[in-house]
């Protein structure tokens, strides 16, 4: 019987899980990934081995379904399909999750207990919509697994070090420590990144960096040397770029404005969360794939808007760094739109950021030329894999 951990991603409509074999000196090795969608409306269960092969893709009856199918039904589910599939083959020594918000005290991976569970709930006003979702899956596994040891990897730790500069906006200090304040997300992708980046180019992970997630959320984080500089989300996931449904950075006045015409503040998140984007300029869709096959006005717009401030944005990260060495292009848009990368780079001629438009087409993982500087890549991103790694050490240690 092999040793696993389990890794969960909760969303508010979703749970993204993976199982690792954990072997001796730390080695991993995936060997189910997949996705139960659907919760709280029609649950559809998807999972592909580690080869990448398809080995379910079903719609079970969920007993109730629709609102009563929450997280701690999907997360029965998954423990219910992990037996039947592995039939004693491992045994789950710790589960993983991905925390949104780790706030000011919670900078490394953490082991969970009662206190840190209390603690990790006093942030939820600071991520109402992504928060209570993976706070609910780790209560899931408490209820049906009150024996296996879980850990919490927080998507703001990455961020933490920055320059203080950086870090806050032009409000009164006092507001600063109350927590409002720029913490920046995406963190365990960018993670990844670096890693990734240090094993394929070291001679070149130690200059500056941007590194662009580009997927149904989106930010830009400037990196030297494998650690954050400065990057495009805030205090919310709301700021910087657009997004699929998310409005991207905007001005505070528009808020205002919006109150005194009467709208409510949950009006307000609807909008800037589920109305705005990609989605809310083409009035036609969030997948930069649809926008891309439509020949409407809108969904012009809405490319022409994303690639815009991108450009912008990595201008701006550009500046900071104090000039650019490496761009790195990531998540789905970024790993896979070989026109929205072209596009980008087009904007950044002045950078003297130039691609190869075979390797481009190709989707290789250096997208420019050989020797060019600043170099270009599209790298997978992998926040799985740097959960699975910190959830290993973070028991290792425990076991020491």
């Amino acid at each position: 019987m092999n040793d696993a951990i389990v890794i969960l991603n909760a969303g508010s409509s979703s749970l993204k899980f993976s199982l690792y074999r954990v072997e001796a000196a730390g080695q991993r090795d995936l060997v189910v990934k997949g996705l139960i969608e659907g919760i709280g409306t029609s649950p559809h269960f998807k999972a592909k081995d580690g080869q990448g092969q398809t080995i379910a893709d079903e719609s079970p009856n969920a007993t109730g379904g629709g609102d009563s199918f929450g997280q701690p039904e999907a997360f029965s589910m998954l423990h219910s399909w992990l037996e039947r599939h592995q039939k004693g083959a491992i045994r789950v020594i710790g589960v993983g999750h991905r925390v949104v918000h780790g706030g000011a005290e919670f900078i490394e991976p953490t082991r969970i207990d009662a206190d840190v569970l209390a603690r990790l709930e006093k942030l939820v006003p600071l991520a109402p919509l992504h928060q209570p979702h993976n706070l609910a899956a780790i209560k899931s596994v408490m209820r049906m697994r009150p024996e296996l040891p879980q850990v919490a990897c927080f998507d703001t730790a990455f961020h933490r070090g920055r320059a203080r500069v950086a870090e806050r906006f032009g409000l009164p200090d006092e507001m600063f420590d109350k927590g409002v304040r720029r913490w920046g997300f995406h963190g365990l992708s960018y993670e990844s990144i670096a890693q990734q980046f240090h094993q394929m180019a070291p001679q070149q992970s130690a200059g500056g960096a941007v590194a662009a997630h580009l997927g149904n959320g989106a930010s830009l984080c400037a990196m030297r040397d494998g650690r954050c500089i400065d990057t495009t989300m805030g205090f919310s996931t709301l700021d910087g770029v657009p997004m699929g449904t998310r409005c991207g950075g905007l001005d505070p006045g528009v808020m205002l404005y919006l109150l005194r015409e009467g709208w409510s503040a949950d009006r307000i998140e609807d909008l800037l969360y589920k109305k705005s984007g990609l989605l809310g300029i083409s009035g036609l869709s969030n997948d930069v794939r649809a926008l891309l096959a439509s020949d409407a006005p809108r969904a012009k717009e809405a490319i022409d808007y994303f690639v815009f401030r991108i450009v912008r944005e990595i201008g701006a990260l550009s500046a900071v760094l104090g000039g650019l060495d490496v761009l790195i292009f990531t998540a789905g848009v970024g790993e896979n739109s070989a026109v929205i990368r072209e596009r980008v780079c087009a904007g950044l001629n002045w950078l003297d950021i130039r691609v190869d438009a075979e390797a481009n087409q190709r989707n290789d993982r250096c997208i420019s030329a050989r020797g060019d500087a600043p170099s270009v890549w599209a790298i997978p991103t992998d926040e799985e894999g740097v959960i699975a790694r910190h959830t290993r050490d973070v028991l290792d240690r425990k076991a020491s």
